[in-house]
This record gives C-alpha cells, sequence and structure tokens, in this order.
C-alpha cells in the first residue's frame, strides 16, 4: 500500500539541502525527547503511541456506541470546541459525499456541532432544525465546565428531555469526558449516560484519534478502524529508528524551522481538493495552539485552491515575502468526470475536451506552485495517494509527530496553551461570574 509522502525540492532555492541536513540530528534529538517524556508537556504525550495501543475491544465498543445513536437519530449533534470539533469535521467532511445532506434515502444520521461558538441566532436555528427528529447528543467536554459547550449542551439537553423525556434521553446522550472528575463526569454519573474517557495525557488538539473523535466519526458511517490503521502506520514510519532521510515528520520540522529562521514567517496550508477545508482549520489548531507562544511561531494559515487563487492568490503571489506554502496534493479524485466537447466553443473550452476536470485541477495546481516558487515563496509538497481514511489517519499522525518535533525546536512547549485563557478571564470578569469579583472591579475601571 502506498503512504503519503513529502517533498521539499521547491524549498531549496531558499534554504540550502545543506542547512536542512544539518538539522537532522536536532530534529532526531527531539523525536527522541518526545520518546524518552523528558522535554516541556511531557504530561501530554498520551498521543504518541495512542494509534498503537487502541484495542479492538475499545474500536468496537465505540462502533457499538455508534450504532445505538445510528438506530435511534436522524441528527445527531456533537458538542465541543477546538479540538473536540475540529478533528471530527475534519475527517467527515473530507469523506461524506459534499451534497449528502440533500439525501432523502439517507443511511447515516447528519452530524452537526455545537459548542464550538457562542452564537445566538447559529443556537436558535440548530434548535428550529432539531424540533420534529429524532436526534441525540455527544457531548464532548474534558471538565463540563468550558463556556461554549457547557452552554450548548444546557440547551439542548433541555430540548432533547422535553421532546422525548428525561429516561429516553439518556439513552441518546453521550458524555466524552474526565474519567474520575469534573461538571461532565458528575452529571454523566448520576444521569447514567454512556460516557467514554479523554485520556488525562492527550490534549484536545491531538484527541481526534480518542473517542473524541472516534465516535462521532463512526455515527457519520466511517471506517475508524481504516482511520486508526493508517496513523498506526504513520506511527512506525516516523520513530526515532528512522533516519532522517526517510523520516517525513522530522524533515517536515526541520525544513520550516530553517526557512522561519530564513524569514519565512508565515506558513500557507493550501488544498486543491475543496473536501480538505477542515484539514485547513484542524491544522491551523495543531499549529497555532502548539508554537504560537514566548513571542515566537510560525503563523499558520490556510487557502483552498484554486478558489482563493481569485482572492488571496494576489497577495500570495505579489505581497510581502514573508511566506511560504505546504500544499497537500491529492493524486487520486473517486470520481471520473471528463469535459464534454460544445460545438458552438463559445467558452473556448474546445481544447479541455475529453480531459478528465482531475487533470486540468493538477495543471492548476502545477502552475500555481511554478508560478509562486518563481514569485519567492518556498513550496512544501505533500502527496495523499486518495482521500480515504486509512490515508487521512496517516496524515493526521504525521503532522502531530511533526508538530511536537517543531515546537522543541523551535524551543517552545508545544502541548501548553497559557494565552488560550486570557479572554476568558475577561469575558468571566465582564459576565459577573462569582469569584471573579476583583476582575470584575479592574476590568470595568479600565471601559
Amino acid at each position: 500500500m502506498k503512504n503519503i509522502s513529502l517533498n521539499i525540492d521547491k524549498t531549496l532555492g531558499f534554504v540550502t539541502k545543506e542547512q536542512i541536513v544539518d538539522q537532522a540530528s536536532k530534529a532526531n534529538a527531539f523525536n527522541a525527547t518526545l520518546e524518552k517524556g523528558d522535554g516541556k508537556g511531557n504530561d501530554y504525550l498520551g498521543w504518541l503511541h495512542l494509534p498503537s495501543s487502541i484495542t479492538d475491544a475499545e474500536l468496537a465498543e465505540i462502533e457499538a456506541t455508534a450504532q445505538v445513536l445510528r438506530s435511534k437519530c436522524e441528527v445527531v449533534v456533537a458538542i465541543g470546541i477546538g479540538g473536540s470539533y475540529l478533528g471530527t469535521k475534519a475527517v467527515v467532511e473530507a469523506l461524506n459525499n459534499s451534497f449528502d445532506w440533500l439525501a432523502k434515502d439517507r443511511k447515516n444520521p447528519v452530524l452537526v456541532y455545537a459548542g464550538q461558538n457562542i452564537g445566538e441566532d447559529y443556537l436558535y436555528e440548530l434548535s428550529e432544525m432539531l424540533k420534529g427528529k429524532q436526534f441525540g447528543l455527544i457531548n464532548i467536554s474534558k471538565s463540563g465546565t468550558t463556556t461554549e459547550p457547557a452552554l450548548a449542551f444546557r440547551l439542548l439537553k433541555k430540548q432533547l428531555e422535553d421532546a422525548v423525556g428525561k429516561e429516553e434521553a439518556k439513552h441518546r446522550i453521550v458524555a466524552i469526558t474526565d474519567a474520575k472528575r469534573g461538571a461532565l463526569r458528575t452529571l454523566a454519573d448520576q444521569e447514567g449516560y454512556k460516557t467514554f474517557i479523554i485520556p488525562d495525557s492527550v490534549g484536545g488538539r491531538f484527541s481526534v484519534l480518542t473517542p473524541v473523535g472516534l465516535l462521532p466519526i463512526a455515527v457519520a458511517g466511517i471506517s475508524i478502524r481504516e482511520l486508526v490503521g493508517g496513523a498506526v502506520s504513520m506511527e512506525k514510519q516516523t520513530g526515532i529508528d528512522v533516519p532522517f532521510a526517510d523520516n517525513i515528520a522530522e524533515i517536515y520540522a526541520a525544513t520550516r524551522n530553517e526557512l522561519y529562521k530564513s524569514g519565512k514567517k508565515i506558513e500557507i496550508l493550501a488544498n486543491f481538493h475543496p473536501k480538505l477545508h477542515f484539514i485547513g482549520e484542524w491544522w491551523k489548531q495543531l499549529y497555532g495552539e502548539s508554537e504560537g507562544k514566548d513571542g515566537k511561531g510560525i503563523y499558520p494559515a490556510s487557502v483552498d485552491l484554486t478558489t482563493d487563487l481569485h482572492s488571496m492568490g494576489q497577495w500570495m503571489q505579489d505581497g510581502e515575502r514573508i511566506i511560504f506554502e505546504t500544499v497537500i496534493s491529492v493524486e487520486t479524485a473517486d470520481h471520473k468526470v471528463e469535459v464534454p466537447t460544445d460545438e458552438a466553443n463559445l467558452d473556448g473550452l474546445n481544447f479541455l475536451a475529453g480531459k478528465r476536470v482531475d487533470e486540468v485541477n493538477k495543471m492548476a495546481e502545477l502552475g500555481t506552485q511554478l508560478a509562486h516558487v518563481d514569485g519567492g515563496v518556498p513550496n512544501i509538497k505533500i502527496t495523499m495517494p486518495a482521500v480515504t481514511p486509512y490515508y487521512i489517519g496517516q496524515l493526521f499522525y504525521f503532522f502531530e509527530r511533526a508538530c511536537g518535533i517543531s515546537g522543541y525546536m523551535l524551543g517552545v512547549n508545544p502541548f501548553d496553551q497559557p494565552g488560550v485563557e486570557a479572554y476568558k478571564k475577561n469575558m468571566f470578569a465582564l459576565l459577573n461570574k462569582p469569584g471573579f469579583e476583583k476582575e470584575t472591579e479592574a476590568i470595568r475601571a479600565r471601559l
């Protein structure tokens, strides 16, 4: 079976191969730091060997619970924010039919999301959509008190209980939370919800291969065994026993850090496959939250091409030369569509007649890459053989492992997120939350 692959050739006009190879020992040493667990944030390394440690029994339990929800529900709401939301949405959006939500003969429940924002109109419209439908809830929160998901769960739990009764509702609610403590754990134990555990050693942005992601992905009808299988294969391919020349996680980490040192402060993750949009959103959280601290860090941005070539493309081609680009390229499309001949040829496209649309897309991808490199933008290329659960599992683990190595190379703790708390303190003070009286007084004085 093929694997995802990495090509850095089109960065070598901006940094040298010798510079990257000089980082081999450093990249391997920090990969070993992950393995030994003696670096910063070592309490949060549970993701490192998570794929290979998932048992058949654990997968079977997740699949059985997913089947219960699938049998009872037309709609399942996954409630969570950040890593409790983005990984799931990335997989489901990539692998579902783009127009599946319009199908009248659906085989799978519609998976929708809540708790990822505090939009009143969004929650109202979600609540209205759920009226008259058989629905269930997957509530994902280690503490149960994170504002966005806690607020959404409070509203939707009441709506579900009002619709089907408290006894039936408890069979349609699954809690994914801490093993022993927290508000959601207490509630789940009191109400008798089916529960799964978020391991203490796995941070949210690394949690897609825990029940956090695997349960809603299974509800959507996607093979979690293939997803995990891909991650297992990449775990082996990026271990410390794999030489730098063959270790794509180490090469990616070393290359992006060399580009950063050369003045390339922004990394733009680009794809030419519209179903990969939320892969980019997941990646932005992974790298932004892991590396953006201590006044350092590559800024992660993402674009969908060719769509954004008609907007952001201008800046990428001719703007300030502080960016580099990482392109996810998909080798094989799932379906075949050929360009037809048109007798009038008013659009001038008969020169494409008989060609597959994917061939046109591939030439747009290659042409863009060449133009951007000529315009001063280094390009890294990640090739996926196809968009399948297996290769997405590979891609996720590759990015996670490379992120840990890259963060250590940058000199930060890749596994904490102190800056995330700043807005919460201000919000709680402004809302007069009990226990924040001093903060409330101080912030109101500023206003």
